[in-house]
């Protein structure tokens, strides 16, 4: 039976995607640099992953199937987001004969530490935890059989974590940040009324490195004026909640709003609709979740997002999690490719037909 770790190729270039703009690495300038050779090899990744998996595919027969018992933790299928990464980790999982565990915490951070509980009972051999806290890591890791590996997805969950599977945060907010920058530079002469950040508390790190990268990128061509920081404003409930006060305390037609994903872009554009404000806003989200698709393509306000591509998330921590379960090396940090995604490039890359 063939090997499922992740050929060479493509795990040298998750590195170099790593390495190109981590928070403590290389100087992000020239990182600016390298976006172009970076996209460039992305088409070549992409052919590598298709590669792996029809190797693996075909290595596998009916009576070598894998059968290792892994856990999985997410807060629910509701998240667009989430119901891709989901989709993708349960389709590699049944291809490879694993057995997965799913439990739903419904989005709640105590039913993060009830599935821990839950799955630990159940005999499970490694764990991949999709939850949006880490302030809650400490406690779930302490309901976990001793020793087990844990991967977690897009989200650090010390002190547990073998390995990180998900966004380079710091290089995509980067990547979200030149374009928006540019944007503002280009047609507007760098002239707006205010820079709005919807952050996350929850997943601190991820949220400082992302939001760090933006104002990075932007500032390469903008300078950051009147900056309003909107911390927990990362759900699309509390991104209209939040907004719909402070919008009427900022004049102008002109109002940068970024945000660590989608979520929060979505309840922006809600506040300024119900405040009849849609043309004052200017977007840019992260993630490309199918839920922006349509703003992307049909609305001029929104200007970029960064793509994560969820739905590929599978192909990359089901074969990390077998490999650690028997004991074979897996990198600390596996990223994703990132390509940012606007209005003239949508199509290439997703289907947005039904967007009229």
């Amino acid at each position: 039976m063939k090997s499922n770790r992740l050929p060479p190729a493509l795990v040298a270039l998750l590195a170099l995607v790593g390495a190109a703009c981590a928070g403590n690495g290389q100087d992000l300038a020239q990182a600016q640099a390298e976006v172009a050779a970076l996209e460039a090899q992305v088409e070549a990744l992409e052919a590598e992953v298709e590669a792996f998996r029809g190797e693996s595919a075909g290595a596998l027969t009916a009576t070598e199937r894998l059968g290792h018992k892994v856990g999985y933790i997410h807060p629910g299928d509701d998240i667009p987001f989430v119901k891709l990464v989901s989709t993708g980790i349960r389709t590699e999982a049944d291809r490879l004969g694993i057995n997965l565990l799913s439990c739903d915490t419904e989005g709640d951070l105590d039913g993060a530490l009830m599935c821990a509980q839950s799955l630990a009972v159940q005999g499970i051999q490694g764990l991949l935890t999709l939850q949006p806290s880490e302030n809650t890591s400490p406690e779930l890791c302490a309901a976990l059989p001793a020793g087990i590996p844990v991967i977690a997805i897009d989200t650090a969950q010390p002190p547990c974590q073998l390995a990180f599977v998900g966004a380079n945060s710091r290089y995509a907010g980067y990547l979200g940040g030149i374009a928006l920058g540019e944007y503002f530079a280009g047609n507007f002469d760098c002239d707006y009324t205010a820079y709005v950040s919807l952050e996350s508390s929850g997943a601190v790190d991820a949220n400082d490195d992302r939001m760090e990268g933006y104002r990075d990128g932007f500032s390469e061509s903008c300078r950051i004026v009147n900056e309003q920081v909107l911390e927990g404003a990362d759900r699309t409930e509390s991104a209209l909640r939040m907004l719909t006060e402070l919008l009427p305390e900022l004049p102008g037609d002109r109002i940068v709003v970024v945000a660590p994903n989608e979520e929060g872009i979505v309840g922006a554009i809600a506040a300024a609709r119900e405040l009849g404000r849609e043309t004052d806003l200017y977007y840019s989200g992260q993630g490309t979740d199918p839920n922006i698709w349509c703003h992307i393509r049909n609305n001029p306000n929104y200007v970029v997002s960064v793509a994560y591509y969820p739905e590929r998330y599978g192909t990359m921590v089901i074969p990390a999690i077998v490999d650690a379960i028997d004991r074979r090396p897996v990198s600390s940090q596996l990223f994703t490719p990132h390509r940012t995604i606007t209005a003239e490039n949508i199509d290439q890359f997703y289907d947005v037909t039904n967007c009229g």
